[in-house]
């Protein structure tokens, strides 16, 4: 498997409709975008009247949260990178350990997995073998931790929310929760998880879309509580392939749901849902739809990672189904290249050797 020599030295961008796209209405469940007041009106005053939003009072409520959230998407890497320096400054954690990728931290069915991913004789077919069949398409679950690490880094998560320093939240469909990235974990944990021991396996799974090549990702933590998130509504992620973890803590129900992949009209789409036991992870591919039921008691705590591609998120916005246009963004942002770059990824390591 070839890839980049030094992805530190490569630069990454976001596409520009990251400010204006998929924009998420929480109280009429809806994404929309958002480009001007003229556009907005014409595309989703009718649908949003059908939901609830039927006074003008209420529309130019509506109006003000969205410009509210694109100022805030536009402000989101220099905010995001102030917060890091700031945490780094002031918080201290509680184990320090859990920070740096061991092992130890991994589940001996993992590791299993992994090896054979990186022998000789590895092969989709072989590697399903090791795999709980679950019914919804290409989506696999699996160990990942031990529970002993899910607990430990539970347990650091809640200390660092009970501290004073700066705290970003995932997205708009995630009140609750870290952006792992500000709390340093990307450099000592994710990175070396997503290309030591992820990559071995999505090579093999998903070599349609990215899987043998994942240069950057997004990770974060997200929380569901009783009267906090208790759910999570249909959507894809900004992500060729996607880690879902649960960690914990005691809950009931909550179990994901997988429909079919974003270009397939819901109307023709039967769902079906996935358990999600702790320490386990399900993996799929980042434009199939799905969903989080709600829980019904106690809390759940699941860290996401979005893996990227380069080489393939050049050629299309996964989010806006665009040729991306490309805005200077902070650390990994939104997993883009430039040309120049972008040529080096398809021409030389977009492959498997």
């Amino acid at each position: 498997m070839q890839c980049n020599e030094d992805d530190a030295r490569v630069k990454f961008y976001t596409c520009s409709c990251f400010c204006t796209d998929n924009i998420f209405l929480e109280e009429y469940k809806l994404h929309v975008r958002f480009i001007s007041e003229q556009q907005f009106r014409t595309d989703y005053q009718a649908i949003l009247a059908t939901l609830g939003c039927s006074t003008d009072i209420h529309f130019k409520e509506l109006l003000k949260k969205i410009e509210t959230e694109v100022e805030r998407r536009r402000q989101l890497g220099v905010n995001s990178f102030g917060r890091a320096v700031r945490i780094k400054e002031v918080y201290k954690p509680l184990h320090k350990e859990v920070y740096f990728l061991q092992e130890s931290y991994l589940a001996p069915e993992f590791l299993q997995i992994v090896n054979y991913c990186r022998s000789d004789e590895a092969s989709e077919e072989g590697l399903l073998g090791f795999l709980h069949p679950l019914a919804a398409k290409r989506v696999y679950r699996f160990p990942v931790f031990s529970k002993k690490f899910c607990k430990e880094l539970i347990e650091e998560l809640e200390h660092f929310e009970q501290s004073e320093a700066p705290k970003g939240r995932p997205n708009t469909m995630n009140n609750y929760g870290v952006l792992l990235n500000e709390l340093g974990f990307d450099e000592g944990f994710i990175t070396p998880l997503r290309e030591n021991y992820l990559q071995p396996v999505t090579a093999l799974l998903y070599p349609d879309c990215g899987g043998h090549y994942l240069d950057s990702h997004k990770a974060f933590v997200v929380k569901y509580a009783m009267n906090e998130d208790l759910d999570l509504s249909y959507h894809y992620d900004n992500a060729e392939v996607t880690l879902n973890v649960s960690l914990g803590k005691e809950f009931t129900e909550g179990n994901l749901y997988f429909g079919d992949m974003r270009q397939v009209p819901l109307s023709d789409t039967e769902c079906v849902e996935v358990e999600h036991h702790v320490a386990e992870g399900l993996l799929h591919r980042g434009q199939h739809m799905h969903g989080a039921l709600r829980i019904s008691s106690g809390q759940r705590w699941n860290l996401i990672v979005w893996m990227r591609a380069s080489c393939e998120r050049n050629k299309l916005c996964p989010m806006c189904g665009r040729p991306p246009r490309l805005v200077e963004g902070e650390g990994f942002a939104d997993g883009f290249t430039s040309d120049s770059q972008s040529s080096v990824s398809q021409n030389t390591s977009c492959v498997l050797n």
